[in-house]
């Protein structure tokens, strides 16, 4: 009796197999899914709330990660403007020390040269390091610049007439000429910039220093005229005239750089960088100089 109602059980499930095959494909198709699901996840009682990368916060945000080392390479073009208002004033200081006319007159502190302004490419490279919170991010990096003609020359003559309190009329002529080239220049630059989805638009602030060579020639001449008797005659007193020259090579100023710029990601790893930077330095020999530099270049972020 039993072996014929086991027998008819049995014979009933095939019958069901043969009859409704999708429904038990479905639950083993169901069941291995799970399973393989609680081998990656562990169990999923525990971690169902987070198993949808939705609700875990996996979607990607709307910016690129900037965080990190970068570096790369720059290429510009700019100018640089030098001030030679000062940069005759210890030469002329030399040749009139302890002079009445200089004691009196000062023409140290005048302006025999003006200001002149050269232009030419710019190559460099940088390296630097990011952090980054949510969208805001901040880093610094460190630039080699070196210019290929950023060099500047000018001359010029200044004509003067001083009289003196001891009764003597100086009729005074400077003529100068110099010449200053803006070897190359280093930069540590503090950096902040905000991520809008493959950009980063940033400003910096740092310090610079400039390498620069100078070569500077005066040259015055004093006629000199008695004011004590009449009438005068002009340079009855003689002329004065007397030379000097000052130059250097490789002259370190410090300065400070300051800009804008703003990186493109291209890949995960390789950025574009557009950049516009203000340097200024300070005197070298009396002539004070500034850049202003448009630069593009290329990076790698590691």
């Amino acid at each position: 009796m039993g072996a014929v109602v086991m027998s008819g059980a049995t014979l009933q499930f095939r019958a069901g197999l043969r009859r409704r095959p999708h429904k038990y494909l479905l639950c083993s198709i169901a069941i291995c899914s799970a399973l393989a699901a609680r081998s990656v996840d562990g169990a999923w009682a525990a971690d169902w709330p987070g198993a949808a990368p939705v609700l875990r916060g996996t979607v990607s945000p709307g910016y690129v990660r900037w965080d990190g080392w970068q570096a790369g390479i720059q290429a510009g073009f700019g100018n640089m403007n030098a001030d030679f208002g000062n940069s005759t004033g210890s030469l002329v200081a030399f040749i009139l020390r302890n002079s009445t006319l200089e004691s009196e007159g000062r023409p140290s502190s005048w302006t025999t040269l003006p200001s002149n302004t050269t232009t030419g490419p710019v190559f460099g490279g940088f390296v630097g390091y990011n952090w980054q919170w949510s969208e805001l991010v901040v880093g610094w990096d460190l630039a080699y610049k070196r210019p290929s003609s950023l060099n500047s020359s000018t001359g010029d003559s200044l004509r003067r007439l001083f009289d003196t309190s001891d009764s003597v009329r100086h009729d005074v002529t400077i003529d100068a000429q110099t010449s200053f080239k803006l070897v190359d220049y280093a930069t540590l630059r503090g950096r902040a910039g905000y991520a809008f989805g493959e950009f980063l638009p940033y400003a910096f602030l740092g310090a610079a220093v400039g390498r620069f060579n100078y070569q500077t020639n005066v040259s015055v001449t004093d006629t000199m005229t008695n004011l004590a008797v009449a009438p005068p005659v002009p340079g009855d007193l003689g002329t004065f005239q007397q030379s000097a020259s000052a130059g250097q090579k490789n002259v370190y100023v410090a300065g400070l750089a300051t800009g804008l710029g703003i990186d493109w990601a291209i890949t995960p790893g390789v950025f574009l960088r557009a950049e516009w930077e203000y340097a200024l330095f300070g005197p070298v020999n009396g002539t004070r100089s500034n850049t202003n530099t448009g630069f593009v270049g290329l990076g790698a972020r590691f």
